[in-house]
């Protein structure tokens, strides 16, 4: 996976995540494709003030959110891996239709990376956009609102129901 990271800042200016070392890797059996990284993600070696991770450890409230949110749902977190569907962090939160339709490309080429994948949650608007391109992957497919303050904010009932949601993608597991 870090190849697979080294590939696409060989591609883009843009700045790129590391995978979470915490999380499962290539081990994972779920995948929870967000939508776009935020600063949080920025690592220092470009001036960011953030670990250079895609993790539930940064320390932002979205990241925080999910580390809670994940606690709740009983999901551990070796059965994991976080990415997002637009992969690089360009300096801004906007999204431009391209960036939605290379995203959900270079996730068909993400998935094949994980030998042990069985489910993924498309976490956000923009991550669902990524749905029919894996409609007919071998893998349970299922969405939850997005866990950042904005949509807390706009959809407090739906933010709540996250762990829940996403419970019910773990438990989809057992029937794979």
């Amino acid at each position: 996976m870090t190849a697979y990271v080294e590939q696409l800042r060989a591609s883009s200016p843009d700045e790129f995540p590391d995978f979470d070392p915490l999380d499962g890797g290539v081990e994972a059996r779920m995948l929870f494709l967000l939508e776009k990284p935020g600063p949080m993600t920025s690592a220092s070696r470009t001036g960011g003030a953030g670990s250079g991770f895609i993790s539930r450890d940064n320390d932002d409230p979205t990241a925080e959110a999910i580390f809670d949110f994940m606690r709740k749902a009983g999901i551990p977190r070796r059965e994991t891996v976080f990415w997002n569907m637009i992969a690089g962090w360009n300096g801004t939160r906007k999204v431009t239709a391209r960036e939605v339709r290379e995203g959900a490309l270079e996730t068909l080429r993400l998935v094949r990376l994980l030998p042990r994948l069985r489910a993924v949650v498309l976490v956000g608007k923009r991550a669902e956009r990524a749905y029919p391109l894996l409609a007919a992957e071998a893998f349970s497919l299922s969405s939850s609102v997005h866990p950042s303050p904005l949509v807390r904010a706009s959809q407090e009932t739906s933010w709540r129901r996250i762990p829940e949601d996403w419970r019910a993608a773990y438990r989809a597991l057992a029937n794979l």
